[in-house]
């Protein structure tokens, strides 16, 4: 399915759905429990549904209730399936069970979608042959799924690079049914507030884990039981960046509702950086209610950094953590923590007078698409002056306004069609960049279905925002 973008303001209130990385965490946690369990706010997208199809196929029995699931967990009696575990679209759920999994005596299967099969593999397979078990993959060499792992693993000592860090997640949970414990030396960590996570999670089921400040060195003890629990799944961060951004290239006048102001997302920091571009975006703390006014130039040179704003949307003060000052027109930003923001950011950044560099994101080459080389191609064909390296991406934006409001005839974006690979975060991305293009400009966004893996109903929420967001219709 494909939809048309024109230029078009937004207005009114939005809804952001509940965060995936807490719903598959809670899902998978859930399942290993011992009684039942209700998840409130769920993702309803794709791979939250993933999580609970993949999760029945070891032994627990799901139910959805509209926003909440109740889950029956296995426990100590979950088993290996049968056939093969399909894990449809969803990496957290390939790579955070595929551990556990191992834990048990017997073969495993881990396939899913066509993007899924082309995620590489080789290092989590590296890491379950440390631990004892066998691994590998369909072809002779390969480095994709399906992946077949004849377990069990034991509480080992691994050594492996943790760039991604679902799969380090994946080992802390499955370590917690082990006996003894393991310990995770990792020589570069990235995505940490995903680590963090994972180790709050365990932590609150009993678990005892400990974590090094620089990331590089994680223990987990067990073997630990937990009881069933409920709990309420904050919004999405990873959601909200899309409608933030949006309502900033479309100089409309967006609320946001239900925001985490937890701190647990670490893609809450789009919001100080955006707010550091010139953004106009207010906070209702009683409501939790974001409000973002566009309408305003964004410029680099214009970037006031406020170390209070990283603390409340990332949880972290030190904000030259993530920024990083080249000149007074150049700004860099560290997304090692936050990847999946980076498709958002380098719309934004074409929207935005001076030099952006997206740094340290290497790991999103290993996406559901090379999120670098796609993102750098279909913007440089929609007019953006931006390249690629091996992990970074510069954009040397341009505002649509000049400083006095007249319009800035050095703007150069304009319609034509995307490619997304069927990639939700770049198709989100890309529909949001249509709504600032020239009046006459069309955008056409290919295969825009595929927003529903982590924002579902998106395109009817912008619609009902005011996004002239249409469906293109093929002979």
């Amino acid at each position: 399915m494909d939809i048309s973008v024109q230029k078009s303001t937004l207005k009114g209130r939005m809804a952001i759905p509940g965060s995936k990385s807490h719903t598959v965490r809670a899902v998978i946690l859930a399942a290993l429990a011992e009684g039942d369990s209700e998840i409130a706010n769920p993702l309803e997208g794709q791979d939250g549904l993933s999580a609970l199809r993949a999760v029945e196929r070891i032994g627990a029995q799901t139910e959805r209730c509209g926003g909440l699931w109740k889950i029956r967990g296995a426990g100590a009696a979950f088993s290996l399936p049968d056939g093969e575990i399909d894990v449809g679209n969803s990496g957290s759920v390939l790579y955070f069970l595929s551990p556990i999994a191992a834990t048990r005596t017997g073969l495993s299967i881990f396939t899913g979608d066509e993007s899924i099969r082309s995620r590489p593999v080789h290092h989590l397979a590296d890491a379950l042959i440390q631990a004892g078990a066998h691994a590998h993959t369909e072809k002779t060499g390969g480095t994709t799924p399906p992946l077949f792992i004849r377990g069990p693993i034991k509480a080992s000592h691994i050594y492996t690079d943790g760039r991604l860090s679902q799969y380090i997640s994946g080992f802390m949970m499955a370590a917690s049914l082990l006996t003894g414990t393991t310990e995770i030396e990792l020589s570069d960590p990235k995505e940490t507030p995903y680590l963090t996570m994972t180790k709050t999670w365990l932590e609150k089921l009993g678990v005892q884990v400990n974590m090094s400040r620089d990331f590089k060195h994680v223990s987990v003890t067990g073997p630990k039981k937990w009881r069933g629990f409920k709990t309420l799944i904050p919004s999405d961060w990873e959601a909200a960046a899309f409608p933030l951004i949006a309502a900033l290239i479309s100089a409309g006048t967006l609320c946001i509702e239900n925001i985490d102001l937890s701190g647990s997302q670490c893609d809450g920091i789009i919001v100080p950086i955006l707010k550091s571009f010139g953004a106009d975006i207010r906070l209702d703390k009683s409501s939790g209610r974001l409000t973002v006014c566009g309408g305003r130039r964004l410029a680099v040179h214009s970037c006031s950094i406020k170390a209070a704003d990283f603390a409340l949307y990332a949880g972290s003060e030190d904000a030259a953590a993530f920024l990083r000052r080249e000149d007074e027109h150049t700004l860099g930003i560290n997304c090692s923590a936050f990847p999946d923001a980076v498709c958002a950011l380098a719309v934004i950044a074409c929207f935005t007078e001076g030099t952006v560099i997206l740094e340290d994101i290497g790991v999103c080459r290993s996406k559901e698409t090379d999120r670098i080389a796609l993102m750098c191609r279909e913007l440089k064909a929609l007019g953006a002056d931006i390249e690629e390296g091996r992990d970074f991406l510069l954009i040397r934006g341009r505002s649509p306004l000049n400083k006095d409001g007249s319009p800035n005839p050095d703007f150069k974006l304009h319609g034509g069609t995307a490619e997304t690979g069927a990639d939700h975060r770049v198709a989100m991305s890309l529909a949001c960049l249509g709504l600032g293009l020239p009046y006459g400009e069309v955008l056409t966004v290919k295969q825009a279905e595929c927003c529903a893996v982590s924002f579902p109903g998106f395109i009817e929420a912008m619609k009902k925002a005011g996004a002239a967001f249409e469906y293109v219709k093929h002979a």
